[in-house]
């Protein structure tokens, strides 16, 4: 059985767009593997109220609208459907580390505090230790501080002679500020 020149030719290019189409896909996976290792730098995203637990401890049953928002800021989420409800939402994203997120509810009834549900808040000593922890690990770090045997290895700096010499003298007279109209 022989193909004639025509159907071997389209065959050929068949075959050639059966690889191509393949090597796509792997082409992207490697990419991708590749992006997760050496992923660039990216940014802390930190988003929405920060509540602690001692802000929530100060919370009372009773207290008003106005004191509320004086303690906890302004809410992140009001609706216009649920007006004796805020929601005050915080995020922290964070390369290496696993997002944090905590939600804070305050219910009123009227003017006043009813209720708060809470996640697990943490204090205002333990938010700060999370927001100081370095996601890098200090074994990869370069050493930064050469030996007494590589600084000899570095070329002796040339001492200049300094002149002693006097300022410029500043202009006796300067141009005009605006121009004159002629």
């Amino acid at each position: 059985m022989s193909l004639s020149s025509s159907a071997l030719k389209r065959l050929l290019l068949l075959m050639a767009m059966l690889a191509l189409l393949s090597g796509c896909s792997s082409v992207n996976k490697a990419s991708n593997r590749l992006a997760t290792t050496f992923s660039p730098y990216r940014i802390d995203v930190v988003q929405g109220n920060v509540v602690t637990r001692e802000q929530a401890q100060i919370l009372k049953p009773g207290m008003s609208r106005l004191q509320v928002r004086d303690l906890l800021g302004t809410p992140l989420l009001t609706s216009v459907f649920h007006s004796n409800r805020w929601d005050y939402v915080f995020t922290l994203s964070r390369q290496g580390a696993e997002p944090q997120a905590r939600r804070v509810t305050v219910f009123f009834k009227g003017d006043l505090l009813e209720r708060v549900e809470a996640d697990e808040l943490p204090s205002e000593s333990e938010f700060a230790a999370t927001l100081e922890r370095s996601t890098v690990d200090p074994a990869k770090l370069p050493k930064l501080q050469a030996s007494e045997e590589q600084l000899q290895q570095f070329p002796k700096p040339t001492a200049k002679p300094v002149e002693n010499q006097a300022p410029p003298a500043a202009p006796k007279n300067y141009p005009p500020l605006e121009t004159q109209p002629r």
